[in-house]
């Protein structure tokens, strides 16, 4: 109804029984539309109920990707706080490296120059390697006295030509030439055969030299038994002469046996038996002596190609002239395996003699080297000086007669 006054419109005023209808359609409305909604929220529940499987499936693999994701953060997260903590702990090293090179850096170029240290160096290893050969030349020629090498027709002056005639002898005794063993009865060639041994074992400790073949002895101690040779390490031709070889001649055994009371002679022949690897025939064990004796003259060849001294193939059979050679070289001492300046483990390749040449001559037979060759001297056929007549044997040994052969022992 509206207001005759102001003509607004004011609230409408109802009665009882209109409000009874009223309310009685809102309830009647309410009830219908509840149960539309209820009829809804079953069809909603039974539809979602039939999924309900798939999204909690779904969840479950949401939520295990959530899982290994944080764990793949959490875990290349700590990774790559290790890679910076390796990194800065190496940047800081790196730095104090870098400090320290700066300073010895800055350190050196307040030194001298390295140019002017090197030549002071080099001058002063000079003059320590000078008097380190004058020091080896002196100990070399008290060695030349103690053992009283000497030639028979008269000691030649130091640095001087040997003389072409004569023998040359040691501690009183001649070491002959290989032609020549067999004029001298064992013992002899025993006796100068250790001579040298020793004073070559001498000369190569006071010149710092290794030799190509080593000499060893039975009674495992220096100087004391029954010498050996063999060849050293290496990988040149003559490494492959492992064997030992005897450095002493031994008697012929005798038919009969030998009584208690025998002779000196025969008691250190008996020794030297007892020494040997095993009992083989006497023409055998010379053969293996000649290789042994071969192997010493190679020794010495080698020993005056380190001190500037080259023996040729036809001079190699005299040993002691040689080693006399040797002791007066003007380049004795200055060279040497084990001071300054260093040489090349035997044999270098500038060493041209060849052991198989030097074992060939030696053990060549001169008896058959004259019939081969009338007229032509001993030292073509073998190592050895001239000689026209003929060997005599001597009583009590064998003979060494390899011909062509090698003498393998």
């Amino acid at each position: 109804m509206e207001c005759n006054n102001c003509e607004l419109r004011q609230r409408q005023y109802y009665c009882a029984v209109c409000l009874k209808n009223h309310l009685r359609d809102f309830r009647h409305q309410t009830h219908h539309f509840s149960s539309d909604r209820n009829e809804h929220v079953a069809r909603a529940f039974h539809a979602f109920k039939s999924i309900e499987s798939s999204r909690l499936q779904i969840r479950a693999d949401l939520a295990k990707v959530n899982r290994s994701l944080e764990q793949l953060v959490v875990g290349r997260l700590a990774k790559v706080r290790r890679d910076c903590e390796s990194k800065r702990d190496r940047l800081r090293t790196l730095r104090e490296a870098l400090g320290q090179r700066r300073r010895t850096l800055n350190t050196a170029r307040l030194l001298p120059p390295q140019s002017q240290a090197l030549a002071k160096e080099s001058q002063e290893l000079s003059v320590l390697s000078q008097t380190i050969a004058r020091a080896r030349s002196g100990l070399v020629q008290e060695l030349l006295e103690v053992f009283h090498v000497v030639e028979v027709g008269g000691r030649p002056a130091v640095g001087g030509r040997p003389g072409a005639k004569g023998e040359w002898t040691i501690g009183g005794l001649i070491l002959p030439v290989p032609g020549d063993v067999r004029r001298y009865p064992p013992d002899h060639i025993n006796a100068v055969i250790t001579h040298t041994i020793h004073f070559l074992g001498l000369l190569t400790f006071y010149l710092g030299i290794k030799l190509p073949f080593e000499i060893s002895w039975s009674c495992r101690k220096l100087g004391v038994g029954v010498p050996w040779i063999r060849a050293g390490r290496g990988s040149e031709s003559w490494a492959k002469w492992t064997a030992k070889h005897p450095m002493h001649l031994t008697s012929k055994p005798s038919s009969t046996p030998s009584s208690p009371t025998s002779s000196p002679s025969c008691t250190s022949a008996s020794l030297a038996d007892s020494e040997a690897p095993e009992q083989v025939p006497a023409h055998t064990q010379n053969q293996s002596f000649t290789t042994g004796f071969a192997m010493l003259l190679y020794n010495v060849c080698y020993l005056a190609h380190t001190q500037g001294v080259e023996i040729p193939l036809s001079q190699a059979g005299d040993a002691l002239g040689n080693l006399w050679a040797v002791c007066c070289s003007g380049e004795l001492g200055r060279r040497s395996h084990s001071t300054t300046p260093l040489l090349l483990p035997p044999t270098p390749p500038s060493f041209m003699l060849d052991f198989a040449q030097v074992l060939q001559t030696t053990a060549a037979s001169p008896a058959r080297a004259a019939r081969i060759r009338p007229g032509r001297s001993a030292q073509e056929a073998g190592i050895g000086r001239t000689r026209s007549e003929r060997i005599v044997e001597e009583d009590g040994w064998d003979v060494v007669e390899l011909g062509e052969e090698e003498g393998f022992g």
